[in-house]
């Protein structure tokens, strides 16, 4: 029997989230001082609380203490930069919580480089207290940005599969781990969750009807189609970038080839190429002008290129004999893949101009590899005591972060777009 739920309504209870623990971080982190901010003592969720989370979970920043400076600060100007500075911090959020007359908050906060004497950010958000994790999201995502350069991912969600006893789920959450909804729940294998690139929509396999089907589901009304459903196997779902096609792997014509179909259903699929080997995980490419896939074609599984126009095959991956599961960098520069190196799976990544290869996780089984929108971070599938569970490190390898359920099985990640 399937369940389906739906995200925003949140048909089904969720018996664990995730929790995330920093197992590893960069030296260079910088120094930032959270303040408590005013007035949130009176909420159940205290804002301030969530943001510094979000930054320190990130591994680019540690946390300075700020609450017992004296008095608190709640806005820029009352920010005493030469006291910050004596505790080391070289970044000053503060804030402030009031409630209106409407029943909504006013949530105030400002940024503030202690180094240069500047303030950053100064915003103003009105919102509902069922809004307030999602507000700490997006203020979280303001510093990272201002403070590093890079689009911060703290508002983003993300999908994965759980197992406990008999029972799959796939689910969505915050990328914290925070809020988890169950959209799917099936006795059944649920396999290859894969965002579209709105967030609005999330492909995936199940094996309800005891073969591989390949499903698209609104994660607004929980409406569900079955986009592929051919004789054999569907599977390994990836989105074109415009969200209106998919890359997916069928078996109907003998052998598991790459077709593109269209991600609303109906239509006669477009085989891409034909080849003696097991063509499969496919991933587009940015500019959707082409796309990575794995296949054994040259007897080993090994990753190459497909330009869909012409037709063209290119070979990506000459190291190794076991090289599968490409997911492009956002800049279209490189790839995350999954290699096998002395018997241990491991996450790596390549520069397509230098061919350089770099392991980012130890192994012994990591797969599944996810990047995050703005490619500063890859959520995989690892093992920890015999059980599957989510790990994350950054593209450096110099961040690594170890993700948990309780009592739950819990893989192949999938990260959502920037909203």
């Amino acid at each position: 029997m399937v369940i389906v739920g739906m995200l925003l309504l949140a048909a089904l209870s969720v018996r664990a989230q995730l929790t995330i623990e920093i197992i590893g971080g960069a030296g260079a982190a910088m120094p930032i001082s959270v303040v408590p901010f005013a007035g949130e003592a009176n909420f159940p969720l205290g804002i301030s609380g969530v943001v510094g989370g979000d930054l320190t979970r990130s591994g680019r920043f540690r946390q300075i203490d700020g609450a017992a400076i004296t008095p608190r600060p709640a806005a820029a100007e009352e920010v005493n930069i030469s006291l910050f500075r004596t505790r080391g911090a070289d970044a000053v959020v503060v804030g402030s919580m009031r409630p209106l007359a409407d029943g909504k908050v006013e949530v105030r906060f400002a940024l503030v480089d202690a180094v240069k004497q500047q303030t950053l950010a100064n915003m103003i958000y009105t919102v509902t207290q069922q809004q307030f994790r999602a507000t700490a999201h997006r203020i979280a995502d303001v510093i990272y940005e201002k403070l590093t350069g890079e689009p911060g991912v703290f508002s983003t969600r993300i999908a994965y599969i759980t197992q406990q006893g008999s029972q799959h789920q796939l689910q969505v959450a915050d990328a914290d781990g925070d809020n988890p909804q169950t959209i799917v729940s099936s006795k059944d294998p649920l396999i290859s969750p894969r965002f579209s690139p709105d967030g609005s929509r999330i492909a995936y396999v199940s094996f309800e009807n005891k073969k591989p089907v390949v499903y698209v589901q609104s994660l607004i009304d929980g409406k569900r189609q079955a986009v592929a459903n051919f004789r054999g196997s569907n599977s390994a779902p990836a989105w074109s970038p415009d969200g209106k096609q998919l890359a997916v792997t069928l078996s109907r014509d003998g052998g598991s080839q790459l077709f593109l179909i269209s991600a609303s259903g109906g239509g006669e699929p477009r085989r891409l190429m034909s080849s003696s080997g097991i063509d499969t995980e496919a991933a587009f490419m940015p500019d959707g002008q082409s796309l990575l896939f794995a296949s054994d074609r040259g007897g080993t599984p090994q990753i190459y290129r497909l330009w869909i126009a012409d037709g063209r095959v290119e070979r990506v991956t000459m190291e190794g004999a076991y090289n599968v599961s490409p997911r492009p960098l956002p800049d279209g520069k490189g790839m995350v893949f999954v290699r096998r190196d002395n018997g241990r799976m491991q996450i790596a990544t390549m520069d397509f101009q230098t061919r350089q290869v770099l392991a980012l996780t130890p192994g012994p089984m990591d797969e599944s590899p996810a990047i995050a929108p703005n490619g500063r971070y890859v959520l995989y599938s690892g093992q920890s005591g015999g059980r599957n569970v989510l790990a994350a490190v950054s593209i450096d390898g110099a961040i690594r972060q170890r993700i948990g359920a309780l009592a739950q099985q819990v893989r192949e990640p999938s990260w959502g777009p920037l909203l």
